[in-house]
C-alpha cells in the first residue's frame, strides 16, 4: 500500500512478533499457584461434581466456634493476685507514729489501728482493677499467700481505698467524732496490698485456651464429602474450608501446579492462534495493517491482566464491573462485526482461565451472550447517541441473563446475588463513556468511525459549502459520483459510508483553479487554449496534490485523503497526453510529465471512487444516451483502467467489478432516461 503510513506502519515489524508479545504479557499475568477455586456458602446448593478427600484431613472448627468455645472457657478464669503482708503491717506501724507524734487521743488511735489491722487482712484491691474484674464478671480471683500457695477468694471479700475508708467512718463507735476522724488523713494510709500477678494470671488463661480444641473429627482419604446438588450444611462447610486451608498450605504438588500453569499457558497460545488465523485467512487487509493489530491485541492484553488483579482480590463478583463490551463496540466501529465477535470471544475465554472454577462457566456464558446483544444493537451505528443506548441494551442482558443463569443452575430465586446489579450498574456507567473511547481511538490510531464519516458527509459542512460555492459543476459531479459508488459499495458488499464520504471530497482540489475543468466552464471559455499541453496537464493533475493540501488544512482524516490520492491512482491525463503526442510525432514523451503521482487504489473502495468517477465525467460526453452507449461506454473505460494496471493492488475481485459496472450502467440510464415531450396546448377557435 502506498499511502501515507501511520507509526504503526512505520514499524518494520511482522504481525507475528505482536502476537508473540501478546502472548508473553498474557502468560506473564497468569496465576502461578493451582489453588482450591470452588465457590460455596452454608444453605446453598453445590454447583460442582462429586468431591472426595484426597488425602487425610483434620476438620478444623470455624472462627466463630472457636471463639464461642474460648469465651466459654474464659468464664471460669480466675486472675491472680499476691498479698503484700509486709505493706499493711507497715502503713498500720506508721499511721501509730504520726498520731503519737500529733498528740491525737489514744482512744482514736486505738481504734483507727484495729480497723486498719481488720481491712488489711481482708485485703485492699485498686479500683481500676475492682471495677474491670466486675466489668468481665469475674466473681473469684485466686490469692497467694507469702508461701506461694493460693485460695479462692470472692471480689466482694475485698476492699478499695474507698471502701475502706468510708468503713472506717461508718464503723466508729458514738465516742468517735466521725469530723474527728476525717480531718486526720486516714485515706492516706489506706495503701494497695492486694497486686496483680501479670504472669501467673497469663499462664492460666494460656492453659485454659490451650484445652479447647480447633478440630472436630477427621476425614479420611477417599471419603466422600459432597455431591453435586447436595445444600452446604454448617458441618460440610467446616470441612470445605478446612480442605481449602490445606490446599492454601502447599499440599498440592509442585509439578501438578507446573503442569496447570503449563495447560493454561498452551490455551492462550492456542486461543490467540486461532485469532492469528482467523486475520490472515478472511480478514487479510486488517491483518497486514499493524495499527490494527495493535489495537486488537490492547484490548486482548488489558483485559487479561484487568481480569488477573481483579481475581486477585478474592472478590468473585468484582469481575462484571470490568466492561468487556467496550472491545466489542470499538472493533465493531472501527473494523467489522464479526472481527469484534471473535475478539470478544477469545477474550472472554482467556479471562476465564484466570477464574476460580467455579464461576468460569457462568462468567463465560454470560459475556458471550452480552457480547452478541451489543453488536446486534450496533448494527447500524450513524449517531454516537445510539452507544448510550447500546450501553441500556447491555446493561438489560447483564440482569437477565444473569438471573437466567441463576435460576438455571439452582433452581431457586432465593440465590440470586442482588449485589450483583450493583457491579451491573458500575459496568453501564463505563460503557457509557465509550463514545469518548472513540474518539480518543481516532486520534490514536488513525481510525474512522461510520459516525464520524456521517457528520463528514454532511453537505453544510464548511468544507464542503465553500466546494459548492467556488466549483459549483465540481461540487454536482462530487454527489453523482457519491451516489453512483455508494449504490456499487452496497451491491458487493464494500464500506457504503466510508466511500461515499471519499466521494464528496475526492476533488476539493479542483477549488484552486475550478475554471481549468470542464464542468466548472461557461460555453466558450475554456482557459487551455491558452495553455501547451504540458501546461494543461500540470494544472490538471495538480488537483490531486492541492486537494492533499486542503484536506489537511481542514483537519480530514487519511482514509479521506486516501480517496483524493488515489481517484486517478497513477493513470495519465490522456486527453493531453495525446494531444502533445499528435502535436510531436518525432519526440520522446515522457509519460510521467502525464501522469498523476498516485497512489493507485489499495482497497475495495478507493477502487470503486475511480472507477465512479470516470464513468460519470465521462458519461457527459455522450451524444446519445442509450443503454447499449452507456454499457459500451462503462465497460471500456473500466477494462481500460483494469489493462493499464491501476486495480492491480486493490482486493476487488473481477466479479465485484462487473457487478460494479451493472450498478453504474442501471444508475446512469436512470440519470440520463429519455424524457416524453409533452404537447402543446392548441388554442381553440372563437
Amino acid at each position: 500500500m502506498e499511502n501515507k503510513k501511520n507509526f504503526f506502519s512505520r514499524l518494520n515489524i511482522h504481525p507475528s512478533i505482536y502476537f508473540i508479545a501478546a502472548i508473553a504479557l498474557i502468560i506473564l499475568f497468569l496465576p502461578r499457584e493451582d489453588k482450591n477455586e470452588y465457590i460455596y456458602s452454608v444453605d446453598r446448593p453445590w454447583r460442582y461434581g462429586l468431591l472426595t478427600a484426597p488425602f487425610d484431613f483434620h476438620v478444623q472448627k470455624s472462627d466463630e466456634k472457636v471463639a464461642a468455645e474460648r469465651d466459654s472457657v474464659l468464664k471460669s478464669f480466675q486472675p491472680y493476685y499476691f498479698e503484700d503482708v509486709e505493706l499493711g503491717k507497715r502503713a498500720v506501724s506508721q499511721f501509730v507514729k504520726d498520731a503519737r507524734a500529733k498528740s491525737i487521743d489514744g482512744a482514736y488511735i486505738s481504734y483507727i489501728n484495729g480497723m486498719m489491722r481488720e481491712i488489711y487482712k481482708a485485703g485492699v484491691i485498686s479500683a481500676d482493677n475492682y471495677d474491670k474484674l466486675t466489668k468481665e464478671n469475674i466473681s473469684q480471683i485466686k490469692l497467694k499467700d507469702e508461701n506461694n500457695m493460693a485460695s479462692t477468694r470472692h471480689l466482694s471479700s475485698f476492699y478499695t481505698p474507698r471502701k475502706a475508708y468510708e468503713k472506717i467512718l461508718s464503723s466508729a463507735p458514738e465516742k468517735i467524732d466521725v469530723s474527728q476522724l476525717q480531718s486526720m488523713n486516714i485515706n492516706e494510709y489506706l495503701q494497695i496490698n492486694i497486686v496483680f500477678d501479670e504472669k501467673m494470671s497469663a499462664m492460666d488463661k494460656e492453659n485454659l485456651l490451650q484445652r479447647v480444641p480447633i478440630y472436630e473429627g477427621m476425614v479420611q482419604i477417599g471419603e466422600k464429602i459432597i455431591d453435586r446438588g447436595e445444600i452446604v450444611d454448617a458441618r460440610t462447610f467446616d470441612i470445605l474450608n478446612s480442605l481449602t486451608s490445606e490446599l492454601g498450605s502447599n499440599m498440592i504438588p509442585r509439578s501438578q501446579q507446573i503442569w496447570t500453569f503449563i495447560g493454561k499457558a498452551a490455551m492462550v497460545i492456542i486461543l490467540m492462534m486461532v485469532l492469528f488465523v482467523y486475520l490472515r485467512l478472511y480478514r487479510p487487509i486488517e491483518y497486514r495493517n499493524k495499527k490494527s493489530i495493535v489495537f486488537i491485541l490492547s484490548f486482548i492484553s488489558i483485559y487479561s491482566i484487568l481480569t488477573m488483579l481483579t481475581v486477585s482480590t478474592k472478590s468473585e463478583n468484582l469481575i462484571y464491573v470490568i466492561p468487556f463490551v467496550i472491545s466489542v463496540i470499538l472493533i465493531r466501529t472501527f473494523i467489522d462485526s464479526r472481527t469484534a465477535i471473535i475478539v470478544h470471544l477469545i477474550t472472554v475465554l482467556i479471562a476465564a482461565l484466570m477464574m476460580p472454577q467455579g464461576t468460569m462457566l457462568g462468567f463465560v456464558f454470560i459475556q458471550i451472550v452480552v457480547g452478541y446483544i451489543c453488536v446486534f444493537s450496533l448494527k447500524n451505528l450513524s449517531e454516537r447517541s445510539q452507544l448510550f443506548i447500546t450501553a441500556i441494551y447491555v446493561l438489560a442482558a447483564y440482569v437477565i441473563v444473569y438471573t437466567a443463569w441463576v435460576l438455571a443452575t439452582d433452581g431457586d430465586i432465593k440465590q440470586i446475588n442482588y449485589k450483583l446489579y450493583i457491579n451491573f450498574s458500575i459496568n453501564f456507567v463505563l460503557v457509557t463513556f465509550s463514545y469518548l473511547l472513540v474518539y480518543m481511538c481516532e486520534k490514536v490510531f488513525g481510525f474512522i468511525s461510520d459516525v464520524s464519516m456521517i457528520e463528514l458527509s454532511n453537505i453544510n459542512r464548511p468544507l464542503l459549502q465553500e466546494l459548492s460555492e467556488v466549483a459549483p459543476g465540481t461540487f454536482q459531479h462530487s454527489m453523482q459520483v457519491s451516489n453512483l459508488v455508494t449504490a456499487a459499495a452496497i451491491r458487493i458488499g464494500a464500506n457504503a459510508v466510508l466511500v461515499r464520504t471519499g466521494a464528496l471530497y475526492h476533488d476539493i482540489g479542483k477549488m484552486t483553479a475550478p475554471a481549468f475543468f470542464t464542468e466548472n466552464q461557461s460555453p466558450g471559455m475554456n482557459p487551455h487554449a491558452k495553455l501547451s499541453p504540458k501546461e494543461s496537464a500540470k494544472i490538471i493533475i495538480g488537483h490531486v496534490e492541492e486537494g492533499v493540501k486542503i484536506a489537511k488544512k481542514y483537519g480530514l482524516p487519511q482514509q479521506i485523503i486516501d480517496f483524493i490520492e488515489t481517484h486517478h491512482g497513477k493513470g495519465k491525463a490522456k486527453y493531453f497526453y495525446n494531444t502533445y503526442k499528435n502535436e510531436h510525432p518525432d519526440e520522446y514523451v515522457d509519460p510521467a510529465e502525464f501522469s498523476y503521482p498516485g497512489p493507485n487504489p489499495f482497497s475495495r473502495e478507493t477502487a470503486l471512487l475511480m472507477m465512479a468517477d470516470t464513468v460519470e465525467a465521462a458519461s457527459r460526453s455522450l451524444t446519445e444516451y442509450t443503454e447499449e452507449t452507456i454499457s459500451m461506454l462503462v465497460n471500456k473505460l473500466i477494462d481500460t483502467q483494469i489493462s493499464d494496471g491501476l486495480m492491480k493492488n486493490a482486493p476487488i475481485t473481477l466479479s465485484e467489478i462487473e457487478l460494479a459496472k451493472e450498478v453504474f450502467i442501471d444508475k446512469l440510464k436512470m440519470i440520463y432516461h429519455s424524457r416524453i415531450a409533452y404537447p402543446e396546448l392548441k388554442e381553440e377557435n372563437k
